[in-house]
């Protein structure tokens, strides 16, 4: 098991590549850099790769729908060759508030978008022959009904430092997981339970390992949460950070019927509560959602109390398969921390 962290996209994004750079030295392995509707990815991933020497410097995520597959996957190449082949391309569907909210493109066909973003990328980096596509969402180049008609197939000019930069998907739902471990390779998972995996995703799973190119090797998955060690309850206090975070996806993160997160939530089995808890935040009675949230969904998605219950969530994290666990340390150490778990996982 590797161990990743999120930058932290709210305040100063150098005094958090800075802290990368430090924590790197204790064994980090792998930062995330989000986009939502703040500063884009990829520049402060640039930076990153100026600053660090070893991590390795992942998108989660660049929304597909902003950016062309061959935007993507210059980019990812970009990256790759800047960091020296430390690059991870982590690619996802967003959600309609945001892709015809936020960039006014048609929240359409995500599953589709998908699978042809990703088998454009790879053929773009491959650089075999010139670029062709014939899919239902891209056609490449674009036929003459469509456009101008004087579109030509063409070949990516650099040479990419790898022709397979791994691509990690963030899914949820049960036919773009399946799609996930079918042709990605690896699982970016939100909200992830580890004691609740298996009934929620664990048949999705089950089908799209059965189909995956073994030359994929085993699908690598990425999930965690918030990490301190401590006891009373100064400790415990750190989890309601995370509370009005779970109250935002869950009930704010898309409309009645149309959010992603809520029905992960359903399924995990706090049916009443998602349903109270998006009631709540779109009455925008956001504080009252953030109560609604269980205290079971609140503890089962961190890692945060006495080493011994830390140690205990660690192995729950492996037990359903993460091979990557993914934190954010919380206290005035975090270098401490990051060393501790990293020794345990190793």
């Amino acid at each position: 098991m590797r161990i990743s962290m999120p930058l932290q996209y709210a305040g100063e994004p150098k005094d958090a590549v800075a802290q990368v750079a430090e924590l790197e030295k204790v064994g980090l392995d792998t930062v995330w850099v989000a986009e939502a509707y703040g500063f884009d990815s990829p520049t402060l991933m640039g930076y990153l790769a100026a600053r660090t020497e070893r991590v390795e410097i992942g998108s989660a995520i660049l929304p597909m729908y902003s950016r062309t597959p061959t935007l993507i996957a210059m980019t990812a190449a970009g990256l790759d060759h800047l960091s020296d082949g430390r690059a991870l391309l982590g690619l996802g569907a967003s959600g309609p508030q945001v892709i015809e909210g936020f960039h006014g493109v048609p929240y359409t066909r995500p599953l589709t978008r998908t699978r042809e973003t990703i088998e454009i990328c790879r053929r773009v980096w491959a650089r075999e022959e010139r670029l062709t596509y014939d899919g239902d969402v891209f056609t490449l180049p674009l036929p003459a009904d469509q456009g101008t008609g004087l579109g030509r197939p063409l070949k990516i000019i650099n040479h990419p430092v790898r022709p397979r930069i791994p691509i990690h998907v963030a899914s949820l739902g049960v036919k773009n997981v399946e799609m996930t471990a079918r042709i990605a390779d690896g699982w970016l998972p939100h909200l992830f339970i580890p004691e609740k995996a298996e009934s929620v995703w664990g048949e999705a799973l089950a089908r799209g390992r059965a189909e995956r190119d073994p030359s994929l090797g085993p699908l690598d998955i990425t999930a965690g949460g918030l990490l301190a060690i401590g006891e009373g309850e100064d400790t415990k206090r750190l989890l309601e950070f995370t509370r009005p975070i779970i109250a935002l996806y869950v009930g704010g993160m898309g409309a009645k019927g149309k959010n992603f997160y809520n029905t992960v939530a359903r399924r995990y089995g706090y049916e009443e509560a998602a349903e109270k808890i998006q009631d709540l935040y779109l009455a925008g009675r956001k504080d009252e959602a953030a109560a609604a949230v269980p205290d079971e969904f609140v503890e089962l998605t961190n890692l945060v109390g006495p080493e011994s219950y830390v140690r205990e969530r660690v192995e729950a994290f492996r037990a359903a398969g993460v091979t990557r666990l993914n934190v954010t340390p919380m206290g005035d150490d975090p270098a401490t921390l990051i060393g501790k778990i990293k020794e345990w996982v190793s």
